[in-house]
């Protein structure tokens, strides 16, 4: 493996922000109003849905990540660009550098909520 793809990753991922979230706001709750009303365990659950219907291609991820997540990358279907290690929450930059390139984590939690995050370089 060459060095310069160990460096950096590219990833979108997909963010529901629940009341334990670090910022209980976002371009599509900026009061926060539903996010202080979402319990952890229910975006765990809402998350486990997303998956499985990007998983059994009812929906594309882009799509989701437009529609529903929670970062303001949800304008670029969820796109974060490329990024290294020491610049995300270490759950995320973990989950993101354990996957290969097109292939979907579990659900990861950070301090900003639940995450699925899709390797895509």
């Amino acid at each position: 493996m060459s060095s310069s793809s160990s460096t950096k990753v590219k990833a979108s991922h997909i963010l529901i922000k629940h009341q334990g979230s670090r910022r209980k706001a976002s371009w599509k709750d900026p009061e926060g109003r539903i996010i202080t009303n979402t319990t952890r365990d229910s975006a765990v659950e809402q998350i486990k849905a997303f998956k499985e219907d990007i998983v059994s291609g009812k929906s594309k991820f882009e799509d989701v990540a437009s529609t529903y997540s929670d970062c303001s990358s949800a304008k670029r279907g969820g796109d974060l660009g490329p990024f290294g290690r020491g610049q995300m929450q270490k759950p995320f930059e973990e989950a993101t550098f354990a996957l290969k390139v097109g292939e979907m984590s579990d659900i990861v939690e950070t301090d900003s909520g639940v995450h699925i995050i899709m390797r895509t370089g």
